[in-house]
């Protein structure tokens, strides 16, 4: 549905975007991740065609972005940041406004207006001034507005900005129940929200894309990454060269005695391999004590923080 090559936008002598490339297939909700300044709204408003590209290539639906821009706009709803609304108006009357230049007759208008103000929890509200609402009230007015037409693709630019815990988890909710109909892209830096709510996530650092793939891939890559515990009682130095004669185990370091004749060592493993069990079972061969032994895996934010601290260095 979304299909970006070699992307790149620059601003003067700043790459914003650099030399991106990623897809997001029909039906996915794909999360676009990375800390403030990364290029994740630049790359958004290239792909909502408000700026053109520097060069590159990216099609939205089969369309290109640079010179079929009204067949996008006409699949595509588009929640900003920063959500441009009138403040004058009051809610009923902005999507009244917004439904006629999405060319909805009047019928039409009704019934989309019935069905976002449900969706978005704007009945309270929907004879209000726009002026008068919360920031996360206008949030959801502009999500309301979005989806207004029953667009084939979602572009949300951090759609949780603003708003209180419990609207987060709803909001969240409801990205995951339009993901059925829909094809969802959002941008955000809060991992949690990417995590719990998107089949493929985005990382992208300074302009380029460090990572993808779903969530369960990235947890992959960070198992490569997990350290096993162990306290045993016994020779420090015979214990050490037994543990890292077993397969899978890169390097063994005594991590200070732990009391008396006790030694705590830290393991790292080679690739994804879980060497507990072998661990446990030459400790016993052996006759030795055994009081702790974990394994500790790092996070996905671990991995993120890691990351994007690479490519700040």
């Amino acid at each position: 549905m979304i299909d970006v090559k070699n992307l790149t936008k620059t601003y003067g002598s700043l790459r914003a975007v650099n030399n991106i490339s990623f897809s997001v297939d029909e039906g996915e909700i794909v999360g676009f991740l990375g800390p403030n300044g990364a290029g994740k709204t630049s790359t958004i408003r290239i792909l909502t065609c408000y700026h053109p590209a520097t060069s590159g290539q990216a099609t939205v639906g089969g369309y290109d972005v640079f010179t079929q821009s009204m067949q996008i706009r006409r699949m595509m709803g588009y929640l900003p940041e920063a959500t441009p609304l009138y403040p004058e108006m009051r809610v009923r009357e902005y999507l009244q406004f917004r439904g006629k230049l999405h060319g909805l007759d009047r019928s039409a208008r009704l019934s989309a207006i019935s069905r976002v103000t449900d969706r978005c929890w704007l009945g309270d509200f929907i004879n209000r001034p726009i002026g008068q609402l919360s920031k996360g009230m206008k949030q959801r007015v502009g999500l309301a507005d979005a989806m207004l037409c029953d667009p084939k693709v979602l572009v949300l630019d951090e759609p949780t900005i603003g708003l209180d815990p419990t609207q987060i988890r709803e909001t969240r909710n409801l990205i995951k129940q339009l993901g059925e109909h829909h094809t969802i892209l959002f941008s955000s830096h809060i991992l949690s929200e990417v995590e719990q709510t998107c089949s493929k996530i985005i990382l992208i650092a300074k302009g380029r894309v460090v990572a993808q793939g779903t969530p369960a891939e990235l947890r992959e890559k960070v198992s490569a990454d997990s350290k096993i515990f162990v306290e045993v009682k016994g020779p420090a130095k015979e214990i050490q060269a037994v543990i890292d004669a077993i397969e899978g185990t890169r390097a063994v370091e005594l991590d200070g005695a732990a009391e008396g004749e006790w030694n705590r060592f830290v393991i790292t493993g080679t690739g994804q391999r879980d060497i507990r069990e072998p661990v446990a079972k030459v400790i016993q061969d052996k006759g030795w004590g055994l009081r702790e032994l974990r394994r500790e895996v790092a996070s996905l934010e671990d991995f993120f923080v890691k990351i994007i601290a690479e490519q700040e260095n």
